[in-house]
């Protein structure tokens, strides 16, 4: 896939950065060898983490900035990365979806970035745009129903909306069908060094438990 970055994210984040990783795959209803690895990981984040520090994580922190700069307020429509973390730090158990879904989310969970996974052949073209949504523009987040992304980043195929940081579009949703998998790393804290760190710990996650070579990884800017 092609991603470019619109003039209008650059003018309220300059420094972003983004990773997109495309991989071939197999998904599973469930994988045990992750929930493990998953689980160890929310231990260790309820040993240095509380729900008030989580926001002084960098990736988190400078996605809540990107928020209010674009007139969205992060602690209503919280990043996705966020959620899952406060969630683990609260005590409550993950929701758990499919290997890929969960996969996703513990790449979410291990670096702060908010990561969009998608089933590739369900794109409209071969180009997406990240961009900020508009009053009125159509989108249903998965599990949300119809979501008021005014104000939020938002990544467009040929068709429309299919991912913002809180919430993905029901319409490229990943699935146990999914063979064709995109993600994509939200770095709005410029690093690019971390974003590229959390690709390739998303291609060995992919290569032990998704049956998957890794595929390949780009940066874009």
């Amino acid at each position: 896939m092609k991603v470019i970055v619109s003039q209008e994210i650059e003018q309220v984040c300059p420094e972003f950065v983004g990773a997109c990783v495309e991989a071939q795959v197999e998904n599973t209803p469930y994988c045990h060898e992750l929930w493990q690895e998953i689980e160890a990981m929310g231990e260790r984040f309820r040993r240095e983490l509380t729900t008030e520090t989580l926001k002084d994580i960098t990736s988190i922190a400078a996605t809540r900035r990107v928020y209010k700069a674009c007139g969205k307020d992060p602690s209503r429509y919280r990043p996705a990365s966020e959620a899952l973390i406060r969630r683990v730090l609260q005590g409550k158990e993950l929701y758990q979806r499919d290997t890929l879904v969960d996969l996703v989310n513990l790449a979410s969970i291990a670096y702060g970035y908010s990561i969009g996974g998608f089933d590739a052949d369900r794109f409209v073209g071969d180009t997406l745009t990240l961009g900020i949504g508009r009053e009125g523009e159509p989108y249903e987040g998965i599990g949300r129903g119809l979501l008021n992304i005014a104000g939020l980043p938002v990544y467009r195929d040929a068709e429309g909306g299919v991912g913002t940081p809180t919430s993905d579009n029901e319409r490229t949703k990943m699935t146990l069908a999914t063979t064709h998998l995109v993600v994509l790393i939200n770095g709005y804290d410029g690093n690019e060094a971390r974003v590229r760190e959390n690709a390739e710990y998303i291609q060995r996650l992919l290569r032990r438990h998704c049956h998957s070579d890794g595929g390949s990884y780009n940066i874009y800017k």
